[in-house]
């Protein structure tokens, strides 16, 4: 039976602070029923009316308990996977990020472990190669600035 095809966006954010002069990003980690624990970025699907940015901006504060705020557009990944016999074709839009208030003791529980890492280190913890390059190239823009 051939797969069903679907397209879906999402909109999340690297959210980055210095710290000694060093880079950081928050990155979570969630259980996966599938292959045990992953690290990523925060990010989400967006609700009914909601710009991209907006999407970015809840789904940092539920995910994470930070408020931030944007400082540009970044970029976008793209990746699919299949679910429930349909393949997703799936878009996120990730915007550079930087905490105003809030702390990780008010988000929402859909990671188990959040924190601020170097950056350089979260390239190599990242569990997807797509986030973990969007984070390599961030980092090289950071750092050559």
């Amino acid at each position: 039976m051939p797969l069903t095809k679907r397209t879906a966006v999402s909109a999340g954010g690297l959210v980055i602070r210095a710290v000694g002069g060093r880079p950081e990003i928050v990155v979570g980690r969630r259980r996966r029923e599938r292959d045990g624990y992953v690290w990523s970025l925060p990010k989400g699907t967006p609700e009914e009316g909601e710009t991209r940015e907006e999407t970015a901006l809840r789904e940092v504060r539920e995910e994470s308990g930070l408020e931030v705020r944007i400082l540009s557009y970044f970029a976008a990944i793209s990746y699919s996977f299949v679910r429930t016999g349909e393949r997703i074709e799936k878009t996120v839009h990730y915007y550079l990020m930087e905490q105003v208030g809030g702390s990780f003791d008010a988000y929402d529980q859909e990671f188990e472990e959040l924190r601020w890492v170097p950056m350089d280190e979260a390239v190599a913890l990242l569990d997807f190669q797509t986030e973990s390059a969007l984070v390599q190239r961030a980092y090289d823009a950071l750092t050559l600035t």
